[in-house]
Formats: C-alpha cells, structure tokens, sequence
C-alpha cells in the first residue's frame, strides 16, 4: 500500500522548501517530518529530497509530488460531491498545481489567464519559469502538470492544443538606431551593437537574423535575465533584443522605440500541453487558457 501520509508530508517539504515550515503547516515537529521523510526514501530505495536551502525534490520525488498533486484533485472532487466526508478538526489542504511558461509568455497573456483561473478555482499555483523551446522536458520529467511549450509533437502522456503564435519585435530606442545603424542594419553594424539575451538557451535574437538577413552574426550582448528588463533597457537605449508585441506595440506607436527593420516580426508557435491524468479535471484550466491565447496571439 501507497503511504499517502508520508508523501503528504513529502509534499509539504517542497513546496514549503524546508523541513520546519512544513512541520508548522502539518503541525507536527520537525523531527517528526524528518523521520517521514526517511522512512518513506528507505522504501522507496532512492533520495527523494535534496536537503538544501531551500529544499527541492529529486526526479523520483517529482514523481511523487504530482502523484499527491492528482490525489488532492480527486478528493476536491470528491468532496464537492460529499462534503460529509470532510474532516472538520482537519481543514482540506487546497492543491497546488505545477505549472511552467516562458517569461515572455507570463509577461506578456498567461498571467491574465492564470488571474482569470484562479478567480474561479480554488487551486493555488506554482509558476515555473523555463525557455518554451524546453518547458517539455519538464513535462517528461514529471515536474510539472501541465506546461505552454514551443513543441508541437505532443509529450507522452499528455494533450496537446494550439494556441497561436507569440510575436516578437526586434526593437531598440530611436537614438540606439541612430547610432549604431545609420547606414541601415547590416551583419556589420549588428556586430557592433549590443544585444540582450534572457539566458544560455535564448535564441531569439539569433534567430531574427538568420531569418532576416540570411546569416549568422556573432553579435556582443547584455546578458538580462527579466521579460521587464528587456523592454526597460531598450527604452534606455542600452541595446536591442527581442520583445513580445503585447510589451512594445504601444512604445513603437509612441516613437519610444523603432523596429531595427520595419515588418519582420518573428513568431513563435506555442501550444498548450497537460498531463491526460489531470486534463478533464482541469478543462476550467485549459478552456482559460485557450481563450487568453485566442484574444492575445497571432493566429495561424
């Protein structure tokens, strides 16, 4: 038999990301949650939990996390139907699902889906931020339920729907432009001017120019980790990069900000993929989300 206690316990330990304020949500000690947690990896023959500040599951604890996280759904579920089984000297401790986008894509209509969500809903959520060209593996992995994603062939296990393209605008402040491509935007002038780029795994900026120019340019860069910052530092003429039209549309309109080459946009497909054990519970989830994306993507 599955010892649902433990893996509750197991469950606090990540989300809360410590032993003892886990043990204060369960109220319990935190020796007593310590010695759970050992017997649960004894049995199950594997570290579930990397003792760390903060804590954080392993692979196989992942595992475990979502399979508590599709258990809570189910009694939800089962206690709107009969509230009688209900522990009144035990409050139902609400869900928390597991879910990863891009930045951009936060920053830009998934947080109006996600606020739309939870007016409705009583799950909490934990937003996993990760390239859109990766949030799948995440999804393999198990460490979330559900993820928006660039990848279109769908993940083992789970439902896939289009959402429409996510449109970006090479932008930079007009004085930016006036100084480093007064002769037009060519390979050689964006080999002088900076860039910005999200992390390792950001490859829009260089997509954009093998796309426009045909070629690849080894381009010098600020390395911004925030979808704000972005935006931010090309008002401030620190550079051009690559932002969501959602950000920028009303800046370009303004003369805040000018695309380096006018109409070449770069558009980014996304879709919409959630594991087939929590899709019809969570259609509430996804119906939300198709409809943001309907009224803030590209189509087609």
């Amino acid at each position: 038999m599955i010892d649902y206690p433990a893996l509750r316990v197991l469950l606090a330990v990540v989300q809360t990301g410590s032993f003892e304020r886990a043990a204060a949500i369960l109220n319990v000690t935190p020796s007593a949650v310590s010695q759970r947690i050992k017997q649960l990896e004894e049995r199950v023959g594997a570290a579930l939990v990397v003792r760390a500040t903060p804590c954080t599951a392993t692979e196989k604890g992942d595992w475990l996390c979502r399979h508590m996280e599709n258990v809570g759904m189910l009694e939800s579920e089962l206690l709107e139907h009969l509230p009688a089984l209900s522990d009144r000297d035990n409050p139902e401790q609400r869900v928390t699902l597991q879910i990863a986008t891009s930045a951009d894509s936060l920053g830009a209509w998934f947080l109006e889906a996600m606020a739309d969500f939870s007016k409705s809903s009583n799950y909490l959520l934990n937003i996993s931020i990760e390239d859109q060209d990766h949030t799948a593996e995440w999804l393999e992995r198990g460490r979330v339920i559900a993820a928006v994603t660039s990848m279109e062939k769908p993940v083992a296990g789970c439902r896939r729907y289009s959402l429409g393209a996510l449109r970006y605008h090479a932008a930079a402040s007009p004085e930016f432009v006036r100084r480093y491509f007064p002769d037009g935007v060519t390979p050689e002038a964006l080999a002088r001017a900076p860039s910005f780029t999200f992390n390792q795994k950001d490859r829009l900026q260089a997509q954009w120019i093998r796309r426009t120019l045909k070629t690849d340019v080894n381009v010098p860069t600020h390395w911004l980790p925030a979808t704000q910052g972005f935006l931010d530092a090309a008002l401030l003429g620190m550079g051009w990069g690559m932002n969501p039209i959602q950000l920028t549309e009303a800046h370009i309109k303004a003369g805040r900000l000018v695309e380096l080459i006018p109409d070449t946009p770069l558009d980014v497909v996304l879709y919409w993929q959630i594991s087939r054990l929590a899709a019809d519970r969570l259609a509430g989830l996804t119906r939300t989300v198709i409809e943001v994306a309907r009224q803030s993507l590209v189509r087609g």
